[in-house]
């Protein structure tokens, strides 16, 4: 009776990320029903379930989508528990939900109370108790924000999504260490991770106040439309036979693909930025050591069977997650629980919800870019053929310098030319065989006619313009302009057609 914590059983979120499950979802729902009727009726201060929403979340899902994953997973396991003879005010306190937080910091705030305003109006409407609809919310930084160059910056993230966190009422924080994509997290980075929400609790004190966002109209007119929103995406679920259908169907996979391609073009286009990696990166960063994994050891004799004799379960009368913790204390492998459950003898497979993390595309760039400087002795190099004054090129001359180090190149800047000869024959001596002409659109009409062929001359291969060209294309790709960076441009695209030009990938 004194026992708490959380067993966190969540076989949709487990499908969703893995694809597979050693067992129906129908098996797997009753066994998670008797588990919670277990659970209910020998720890009391202990969740059977999850509601996880972070294999969704980590694949691109808005929050809107989030909200109603959230609703439809809660509502599937209220279902089997119920059915398996639970009330549904005992049905709801087995359930710990569990979502992820990005930096869009109002917007996570909103979620949160969004996720407790709808799950109040869904057991209310179910006929439960004001006590049944409270919900116990655990948050984490999701990893979809967080980036492998410039990793400190990913202190500033999760003190973001910490904060957001205790602002939307949630019970429990996993704060993440800054260095977690990059290596298993060292004793410095654990405690910079634990000491960030105890700052906010200590010396913030955020802890003093009930509801922080309480009366803010912006807070309350965000949350009202994430919930008015979710609720209909949550009934376009429903409409199609819940969670497992729309997970077995591929409907919901192919939702959140499409968000998320959206998504990854405005990164590609740059119209959202990311901190240190597509937007002011850091080219002198020092690389983190790498520290070692913590090893797992595995008993001779315990493994998971990839293929089961198909015996069927082995319960004689008693519940499963009892006749399961009985064995297990009399020292039954854990192919023979396996057996004992009823797994691999029939399973379900689909379409796993990968993780997409925003900076990925750029720092697999930037990776390639690494390996070939290692093999080649330094980066590939961009000249900034800066033109005229300094008011003249310095806008362009900076967007420039940031667009191509984004890719991993070197770029060399200088305070400017004033002729052609002598950015050509500057550019000459860089060693570089890309070329950026920076300056403003009124000096590019008589400029480029001149520069490019100039530029070409001097061994350009490739010839880029800061500036959009507008009626000018033609004209100036005629003179001997390649390609053309601006705003909105597909930098990914233009960053991989040159790394193709340069020999560092092939595709």
């Amino acid at each position: 009776d004194r026992a708490e914590g959380a067993f966190n059983a969540d076989p949709l979120a487990v499908l969703a990320q893995t694809g597979k499950l050693p067992c129906s979802l129908d098996t797997a729902l009753e066994l998670v029903g008797d588990l919670a009727r277990w659970t209910a009726e020998n720890c009391p201060q202990v969740t059977a379930l999850s509601v996880n929403t972070a294999p969704y979340h980590d694949a691109g899902a808005t929050a809107v989508q989030d909200l109603a994953i959230l609703l439809a997973t809660g509502v599937t396991y209220l279902r089997s528990l119920t059915d398996g003879g639970l009330s549904l005010d005992v049905a709801a306190r087995q359930l710990l939900f569990r979502m992820e937080l990005g930096t869009q910091h109002f917007l996570a705030v909103a979620k949160l109370r969004a996720a407790r305003r709808l799950w109040s109006r869904l057991i209310e409407a179910s006929g439960g108790s004001p006590v049944a609809a409270r919900m116990t919310l655990q948050v984490r930084t999701s990893p979809r924000v967080l980036t492998r160059r410039d990793p400190y910056v990913n202190i500033l993230r999760n003190t973001s999504a910490m904060f957001a966190g205790v602002l939307g009422g949630a019970e429990v924080l996993t704060s993440v260490p800054f260095d977690s994509l990059l290596r298993s997290p060292t004793d410095s980075s654990r405690r910079i991770a634990r000491n960030t929400p105890l700052i906010l609790q200590a010396e913030a004190q955020l802890q003093r106040v009930m509801d922080p966002a309480g009366g803010s109209w912006f807070l309350d007119s965000i949350t009202r439309q994430l919930a008015e929103e979710a609720w209909k995406f949550f009934q376009q679920i429903e409409t199609q036979g819940g969670m497992p259908s729309v997970l077995q169907s591929g409907w919901l996979a192919d939702q959140v693909q499409a968000v998320h391609l959206r998504r990854s073009q405005d990164f590609a286009q740059r119209k959202k930025g990311i901190l240190g990696v597509s937007e002011f990166p850091n080219c002198d960063e020092q690389r983190l050591d790498p520290a070692p994994s913590p090893q797992t050891v595995t008993s001779p004799g315990q493994e998971f069977p990839s293929k089961i004799g198909s015996l069927g379960p082995s319960l004689n009368g008693d519940s499963v997650t009892h006749s399961l913790l009985t064995a297990a204390g009399r020292g039954v492998t854990r192919m023979e629980l396996a057996e004992m459950a009823g797994y691999y003898l029939d399973s379900v497979e689909i379409r796993p919800f990968a993780v997409h993390r925003f900076s990925q595309p750029y720092e697999e760039l930037c990776e390639a870019v690494d390996a070939w400087a290692a093999a080649h002795g330094n980066p590939p190099v961009v000249f900034l053929a800066n033109m005229r004054t300094v008011a003249e090129h310095t806008a362009r001359g900076a967007f420039a310098k940031n667009f191509f180090e984004a890719g991993g190149f070197q770029v060399h800047t200088n305070a400017g030319f004033m002729t052609s000869e002598e950015a050509a024959t500057a550019f000459s001596q860089s060693g570089a065989e890309t070329v950026v002409i920076c300056s403003t659109d009124k000096r590019y009409q008589e400029l480029v006619p001149e520069l490019a062929p100039k530029l070409r001359q001097a061994g350009a291969r490739t010839v880029v313009l800061a500036g959009n060209p507008g009626a000018n294309e033609a004209t100036w790709r005629d003179a001997g302009v390649n390609r053309f960076i601006y705003l909105k441009c597909d930098a990914l695209e233009i960053l991989r057609e040159i790394l193709r030009e340069e020999g560092v990938i092939e595709s």
